[in-house]
């Protein structure tokens, strides 16, 4: 598993989102641009970061950011999330993991010993231009927002 790194350029992407929708980095050049990766909608870990970005969205607004999720559920399962909490960003139905894998975010992964591929928690940071300003590994779920913006 080769993560993209700060200063690498962000990865082309066309995916679908939970409407859909295709959604590509192309829409996104000129803005900044917070891509969150998490292992699967409406469990507690992802609800808690979902949630905090979702409650932080004016501050990432009134900074230039806007706000992209992604994983490897279906659309269904996507848009049932984003309506259930109410998401003011669009969710990626990366069910084919192109997105997931072009990011360097599958592998193996650890938990209660036993080992297996999954997403890892990874959010990116990227700038008007495409670069990758920052990467976070270490995501707190119930703070991320405060991991992102209080940084500059």
């Amino acid at each position: 598993m080769k993560t993209l790194q700060i200063g690498d350029k962000a990865p082309e992407f066309k995916a679908l989102d939970e409407q859909g929708n295709t959604v590509t980095l192309a829409d996104y050049k000129g803005k900044k641009l917070v891509v969150f990766f998490y292992p699967k909608a409406s469990t507690p870990g992802c609800t808690a970061e979902a949630c905090d970005l979702n409650a932080n969205f004016e501050r990432f607004q009134a900074q230039g950011y806007e706000i992209l999720g992604v994983s490897a559920d279906s659309a269904k399962r996507q848009s049932n999330f984003k309506a259930k909490y109410d998401f003011k960003y669009p969710l990626l139905a990366d069910e084919d993991k192109a997105v997931i894998e072009a990011f360097g975010v599958w592998g193996p992964k650890k938990f209660m010993g036993k080992e297996y591929d999954g997403i890892h928690r990874t959010t990116f940071i990227i700038d008007e231009n495409g670069v990758i300003e920052n990467v976070i590994t270490k995501v707190k779920t119930k703070a991320h927002a405060a991991q992102i913006l209080d940084t500059e």
